[in-house]
């Protein structure tokens, strides 16, 4: 028979507010003691919800990031100061948890989120909050959760739009509900729905979403009102409307193993040899310019980032790219570069594979590279 949680003098002072309400009490609060939350990414969602799961008092936390503080997450991700910047966010996550709850334990996860340990990682938690923002690993959280029978409590952001939603969640009758597959059974074309970093998002934003997110795990956890699963909330900043629409479960919808989810979404090409993309240093560009050897030099970043800074390259647009061919050079040299080189990655291999170029090179690292190794005066973001 499981131990039920006991709550310390400390403890019951600290959650007196929470304990003071009819519904919840003091089995609520013990509820929360209980319960093991996963949260899947430390960043812009992930920072509210890790912030008040973790001041109501939810007795274990798991946290799984690989990524590091970067000056550009503060606008946002209020978890973390300029004093973190370079450090880990998991790690700099648990100390600042710590400080805020230590009634509570945070175990970490500073590693990539893949196929190979999502199931072993989320089967030691009750209920998994998906914080990501891209559809590969969006649907390998989701397709985890279906195979472990673990709830999803889901939400994403762009821009001043927000969304959450609860999926597989079991009720009174022991029966699923519909997971993220139901809403969206394929991902969107690649490049089609840019991430944050390429399109934006409102500072505020991830604040708001990620504390109604915060709020889907309480109200399971403590089984008080109704949590959002079969419907799926939508919030506009800018406009300050909200719309709920309701989610079906497909009949088509069948999750028996988890699969490769970065081919499943179109990053990465499904054929068994992958488009080889040649690649250029930022010492060899340099080189080519100092040389004024005749090569065409584009960036494919948004008008935004071009602004902030730039390489005097010919700007096109990811998106842009199937109406400006015509624009590229098949007669010489041809530089593409990016912020880090992937979005430049990808523009390569769709015009090598649909257009016949040859004579592409990928920059390697992109204007981050640029920054660090040849101009240390340039402004990145």
């Amino acid at each position: 028979m499981k131990e039920e949680p006991y709550l310390s003098n400390p403890e019951l002072t600290r959650y007196a507010r929470h304990i003071a309400i009819p519904e919840f009490g003091v089995e609520g609060q013990k509820k929360l003691k209980a319960a093991k939350v996963l949260v899947v990414g430390a960043g812009g969602l992930g920072s509210p919800v890790l912030l008040y799961l973790a001041a109501a008092g939810v007795g274990t936390l798991g946290i799984i990031d690989f990524d590091l503080v970067d000056d550009s997450n503060l606008q946002r991700q209020v978890l973390y100061t300029v004093n973190d910047v370079g450090l880990s966010k998991v790690a700099t996550a648990k100390k600042k948890l710590e400080a805020l709850n230590p009634f509570i334990k945070i175990n970490v996860y500073q590693e990539a989120y893949t196929t190979e340990n999502a199931l072993r990682i989320i089967k030691n938690y009750d209920i998994v909050a998906d914080g990501t923002d891209n559809f590969p690993t969006r649907y390998l959280t989701n397709d985890a959760c279906v195979l472990a029978n673990k709830i999803n409590v889901y939400a994403s952001i762009f821009r001043f739009e927000g969304q959450v939603s609860v999926f597989n969640y079991l009720d009174k009758n022991g029966e699923r509900g519909p997971n993220y597959r139901d809403l969206f059974p394929s991902p969107p074309p690649p490049g089609q729905v840019p991430n944050c970093a390429e399109g934006g998002v409102l500072g505020v934003l991830p604040g708001i979403i990620g504390s109604m997110q915060a709020n889907e795990v309480i109200k399971i956890i403590t089984g008080i009102g109704e949590p959002l699963s079969g419907r799926l909330f939508l919030f506009d900043a800018a406009s300050f409307t909200t719309r709920i629409l309701k989610v079906r479960k497909r009949k088509d919808t069948l999750i028996t193993e988890l699969i490769n989810y970065e081919q499943f979404c179109g990053i990465v090409p499904k054929s068994n040899t992958e488009t080889m993309v040649q690649e250029i240093t930022v010492s060899q560009l340099k080189q080519w310019q100092d040389e004024e050897k005749d090569f065409q030099l584009i960036d494919v970043r948004k008008q935004f980032e071009w602004d902030i800074a730039n390489l005097n390259a010919e700007l096109i647009i990811l998106d842009t790219l199937p109406n400006n061919v015509d624009k590229i050079a098949k007669d010489k040299p041809v530089v593409i570069h990016c912020r880090s080189g992937a979005r430049s990655a990808n523009a390569i291999r769709f015009l090598q594979e649909n257009y016949g170029y040859s004579n592409l090179y990928n920059l390697k690292g992109g204007i981050l590279a640029w920054a660090a190794e040849i101009d240390a005066s340039m402004a990145t973001y």
